[in-house]
């Protein structure tokens, strides 16, 4: 079966750090482009970064760069995204999409191939 599944969500305090992944199956995701993609409760979903599946270029929402990293394991056929200083206003639920980089990066990338189906990430003390 082909799909993406995340995993890694949790409960964690302000200013701390979470590794979420996204795992595929029946797929080779290093050739993909991935996104993570976030909804918080009564909005929209928002890009939060995406990897390129040609030379692994990146980018990241202005509202995460410096605190979040994309990257990839071919070998675990994974792509992560370290979480560190956490705020409030990240609790979202987060989701992993492959596709097309241009997708990744646009305002369309609700159309990317693949979507998991989520990890819940709550920032609370």
């Amino acid at each position: 079966q082909v799909q993406v599944a995340e995993s890694g969500g949790g409960l964690v305090q302000p200013g701390g750090s979470l590794r979420l992944s996204c795992a595929a199956s029946g797929f080779r995701l290093e050739h993909y482009g991935v996104g993570w993609f976030r909804q918080a409760p009564g909005k929209e979903r928002e890009g939060v970064s995406c990897i390129d599946n040609t030379d692994d270029k990146t980018e990241y929402a202005d509202s995460v760069k410096g605190r979040f990293t994309i990257s990839r394991d071919n070998n675990k056929n994974t792509v992560y995204l370290q979480m560190s200083s956490l705020k409030a206003e990240d609790t979202a639920v987060y989701y992993c999409a492959a596709g097309p980089w241009q997708l990744c990066t646009s305002g369309e990338f609700y159309r990317m191939d693949l979507w998991g189906k989520g990890t819940l990430v709550t920032v609370s003390s």
